[in-house]
């Protein structure tokens, strides 16, 4: 996220983290020692302005029977132009003739309150917070309602911490960029590959983190309070970090419409639209020749144009300096660039371009003031809002015993428990039994692993429960590394550990990647394991005397077709990165005090299928020209180790569909036409092939019931996916894609009913080149997981 100016950040990070939230509190009347909170004040509480030796009364925006937007307009015309501008950036300055206090916008909240940015610091008070598995892991859930109980989580933290005076109250997460390519290095931030799927998480996260209960749904928007302020990010096309030396900060992202409509913005639309999110943060990258952050049709016009947007842009930070160093582009000058930027539409700089240049931009005659009031209003709304003018009583209680809660730390487990993906499980392998199995040879760079479980943007766990310390709960535990590290280098440590599994009951091997591999700024250059640990993995499966079981720990998928293969190897397990409870859910899963749910959120290719096409080459499609093969489930029709969605359990499933519908009968007026949608040749192509959605309201819904019936000897749960496949003969377009899923729990024996219900146009639309969303007609297949149940659909125009 930072470059130039948040290099600076880290580099005196000693400074800024203890001293830039201790400011913006006690400037509002926070006592730091205070561990409850109680004495929390805000912006226009009257003993505030007294102490201030000012007349609270004598400014309306802190008259709170005006509205937000009324308040916001006062405080902005009293302001000068220099004062304006100062708050223009993540750290804003205030104006103390006004009684306004200064606010960092800064914090971070990706799975939990993360110290990265100024805006939260953690100290003796407060030095920790409860570090949830990655996003990816906890996308691998495929549990709705998981990802919004985690967002309530953090947000009651990080309320608790702004309190005591340790955080802000604007956090900018989460992360729902879709992984276009495996390589890339920033897929633990995000929930995949699939921009639906993408998209519920950040709608669901998003409600966790802003939702104050009972305030949902508001009849204005603008006025709605806020627990915390969350930001989707990064906007848009921007999945290259830093591969073969073709850098974020000046790659220019060549993007179809279709490609933009169908997968880069589709979840940007669903975090506005559906999760009312209040900000949303634009990326470095230029897509077709503009930087986002200047980008009007990006920003003004799509964000808060047509998802009418309730809250402020941001840039990532130093977007705009970068624009002027490294992507030169138009060959601006500082003031010229800022000027680009407001008037497309950022409302607030993460950096210091905007305080430091566009007061000269104004005087210049480059932008107008009334584009800066524009922006300041939208920032003064949102932090109104947040309660910070005036207070959200019902969270002034919240304090130190809110944060690190028992409550929280097991719902971080369960989370890792629920994000993991049984891979493999040959003979029923898994769970090992506690009576049987009473000695464990755990090896592997991961068996001891620590911050590697709790990935990137994560602040300082409660507390960390490695693989070790959870499996010794079960089973007397012989720890040999095999590997020094992932990069496993040096092949002298695979001995001893060989000698470990020769004696132990079972081996447990806790290999794959971490942040030296994969993470911001760093992309990956193939599929494999690092170095010896291949090596490692086989030698150790050739002589153990029990049973062997893979735990691997990476976000991007790696190509362990020699384990899968390896009859030695009888169970493998993928974790993510599953947070500070790691050790403890990985044991109870491999122990069977957890039955594994969790579906793969990407595909995991074969390694040759880095050699096919760059990283660099943007289209989803397959550009058969290239020869390079199509990307993501929805357009890869080759081989792979795992798919998308693959996942295995220890029971077994059935499923018995119930009174699905078979056709559905569209009625047009007569202002709607039918759209001539490309077919491929020799393909029949009906009369009417297809209705543009954008066209009409489509209250059009099909649905289904199933029953998912466990006929196993454990209780379990059960990832219902349900998929669409277009009409035969469409050209180029996807071979089948998500449209709904469901997470079930279903005891042993038992059955549970499960209802599907949707929207005709929004589940079975086909963006097509011209990137209109189009509904085909025809016969529609809706499949349930790998094909274990499809039926037909037939869409009828009359």
């Amino acid at each position: 996220m930072a470059k130039i100016f948040c290099s600076l950040i880290f580099v005196c990070a000693c400074f800024v983290l203890s001293t830039a939230g201790r400011i913006n509190h006690r400037f509002l009347g926070h006592d730091d020692a205070t561990p409850t909170g109680s004495n929390f004040t805000f912006v226009c509480d009257h003993s505030r302005y007294t102490s201030l030796g000012l007349d609270v009364s004598n400014f309306a925006f802190c008259n709170k029977s005006l509205p937000y937007e009324v308040r916001a307009t006062d405080l902005v015309n009293q302001m000068t132009l220099y004062e304006k501008v100062r708050q223009l950036g993540n750290k804003a300055y205030g104006v103390p003739r006004l009684g306004l206090a200064e606010y960092e916008w800064w914090s971070e909240a990706l799975h939990g309150v993360s110290n990265v940015g100024p805006g939260t610091f953690f100290d003796d008070l407060i030095p920790g917070s409860t570090s949830f598995p990655t996003v990816i892991t906890t996308a691998a859930a495929f549990n709705e309602s998981l990802w919004k109980v985690i967002g309530q989580a953090v947000s009651t933290e990080a309320r608790a911490m702004y309190n005591l005076g340790r955080a802000g109250l604007t956090f900018w997460s989460p992360n729902i960029n879709v992984v276009r390519d495996p390589r890339w290095g920033r897929a633990l931030e995000t929930p995949g590959e699939d921009p639906y799927l993408v998209g519920r998480y950040a709608v669901n996260y998003v409600r966790g983190l802003q939702d104050v209960e009972g305030s949902e749904n508001y009849t204005d928007p603008n006025s709605r309070p806020l627990k915390v302020s969350s930001c989707c990010k990064h906007y848009a096309a921007y999945d290259v970090d830093n591969w073969k030396g073709v850098e974020r900060y000046t790659f220019d992202a060549r993007v179809s419409e279709q490609d933009m409509v169908e997968t880069f913005l589709r979840p940007f639309e669903m975090c506005v639209k559906d999760g009312d999110v209040s900000s949303v943060m634009c990326s470095y990258n230029r897509v077709n020749g503009i930087p986002t952050c200047a980008d009007p049709k990006l920003l003004n016009q799509t964000i808060r144009g047509d998802w009418d947007l309730h809250g402020y842009i941001v840039s990532d930070c130093d977007s705009i300096q970068v624009m002027v160093d490294n992507h030169k582009w138009l060959h601006d000058g500082k003031e010229d660039a800022v000027a680009q930027t407001l008037k497309a539409g950022l409302d607030l700089d993460c950096g210091r371009y905007y305080t430091e240049n566009v007061e000269a931009a104004v005087k210049q005659g480059k932008v107008s003031e009334a584009d800066i009031d524009k922006s300041l209003k939208f920032l003064y709304v949102v932090l109104m809002r947040l309660g910070f003018f005036d207070g959200i009583s019902q969270y002034n209680s919240l304090g130190k015993n809110d944060v690190c809660s028992k409550e929280n730390i097991e719902l971080a487990t369960e989370a890792a428990r629920e994000g993991t993906v049984l891979l493999k499980n040959e003979n029923d392998s898994l769970p090992l039994s506690p009576n049987k199995v009473k000695t464990l040879a755990v090896i592997g760079p991961h068996a001891n692993a620590t911050s590697a479980m709790i990935g990137n943007y994560a602040g300082i766990p409660c507390q960390i429960i490695t693989p070790i310390d959870g499996l010794s709960k079960y089973a007397e535990v012989d720890y040999q590394m095999g590997c020094e590290d992932v990069a496993c280098k040096n092949e002298s440590f695979i001995f001893p550990a060989m000698q470990a599994a020769k004696k132990a009951d079972a081996a447990i091997i806790l290999a794959g990647i971490d942040l030296s591999v994969e993470a911001e700024s760093l992309d990956r250059d193939d599929l494999l394991l690092p170095g010896y640990q291949t090596q490692l993995i086989n030698q150790v499966a050739s002589v153990a005397n029990g049973p062997v079981v893979l735990v691997l720990m990476s976000a991007g998928g790696i190509d362990i077709s020699f384990a899968k293969s390896n009859e030695n190897i009888k169970s493998i397990l993928w974790v993510g990165y599953p947070g500070e409870e790691g050790g403890n859910a990985i044991a109870d899963v491999i122990f069977g005090k957890h039955n594994p749910g969790g579906r793969l959120p990407l595909t995991w290719h074969e390694a040759d299928y880095v050699d096919l096409l760059p990283m660099t080459s943007m289209p989803l499609r397959p550009i058969d020209s290239l020869g390079y093969p199509g990307r993501t489930y929805k357009f890869f029709n080759g081989s792979t180790v795992y798919p998308f969605g693959y996942g295995l359990s220890y029971t077994q499933f059935t499923y018995k569909l119930t009174s699905p519908s078979r056709s559905l009968d569209i009625k047009l007026d007569k202002y709607q036409y039918c759209y001539d949608l490309e077919y491929k040749n020799d393909s029949f192509k009906p009369s009417c092939p297809a209705i543009r959605v954008d066209d009409f309201e489509s209250d059009d819904h099909f649905g289904f019931e199933v029953e998912v019936q466990n006929v196993g000897t454990k209780d379990g749960s059960e990832v219902v996916i349900v998929y669409a496949k277009p009409p035969e003969g469409i050209a180029a377009t996807y071979i089948k894609q998500v449209i709904g899923f469901k997470r079930v729990f279903v005891p042993a024996g038992g059955s549970e009913k499960v209802k599907f219900e949707f929207n005709a146009g929004k589940s079975l639309q086909v963006v097509d080149f011209n990137a209109y969303r189009v509904l085909p007609s025809g016969g529609h297949t809706i499949v349930l997981g790998d094909d274990i149940i499809s039926f037909p659909l037939e869409i009828n125009f009359n």
